[in-house]
């Protein structure tokens, strides 16, 4: 029997779903569905159902539009965060990435990506105008610009930096401990930590 040729439709449905997520191969996914299918029904319907409750009622923070169980994060919410200080970050994971350096006690404004003309992505595309909101809302001290150190994160950077030029706020970035085309989520705890500490001024950055 050839690796496409399955004894079950239903077996092969579910290899074909697998395989949809990014980074598993068919052969992974074959060993995935196998694993289900050797335990117990009710943990199989355990996996499904938490899989179901997450694309139904997962909620994006109303205000920073990290992931969130309810309408305004954890972190958001912390009345012991500083909320003068703003990071902005291209995804979820980044937030993740710099949360557990436990070096950055503010809060964060999560992009949803960075400006690529050549993937069709524009600053209408992404979270930039709330961003300008919040800063004109008053009371933030500083806006630190995290996203990636790859043209497109340097294109947003500038992007942002130039709306927010109108504001009396600090607006900083991340020091050059990250290599230039690196992604803040695979950057070292440590090194990232670093970085965050030691932030320079943005337009400092750019001479």
């Amino acid at each position: 029997m050839s690796p496409d040729r399955y004894p079950s439709k239903l077996l092969e449905n579910a290899v074909n779903e697998f395989a949809r997520l990014p980074g598993v191969g068919r052969k992974t996914a074959l060993r995935l569905v196998l694993h289900l299918l050797r335990q117990e029904k009710e943990d199989v319907a355990y996996f499904s159902n938490t899989l179901i409750r997450l694309r139904n009622e997962v909620m994006r923070c109303g205000i920073c539009h990290n992931i969130s169980d309810t309408a305004i994060c954890d972190i958001c919410g912390n009345p012991s965060r500083d909320a003068g200080i703003i990071c902005v970050v291209e995804s979820i994971r980044d937030v993740m990435a710099i949360e557990n350096t436990h070096q950055y006690n503010g809060l964060y404004h999560v992009l949803g990506g960075i400006i690529s003309p050549m993937d069709g992505i524009s600053p209408s595309d992404l979270e930039i105008e709330s961003l300008v909101k919040r800063a004109g809302a008053g009371g933030i001290t500083e806006v630190i610009l995290a996203l990636p150190t790859t043209m497109e994160g340097d294109t947003t950077n500038f992007y942002i930096f130039r709306k927010l030029k109108s504001f009396e706020i600090a607006v900083t970035t991340l020091a050059r401990g990250i290599s230039v085309g690196d992604e803040l989520e695979y950057a070292d705890e440590i090194t990232l930590g670093r970085s965050i500490l030691n932030r320079t001024e943005f337009e400092k950055s750019m001479k």
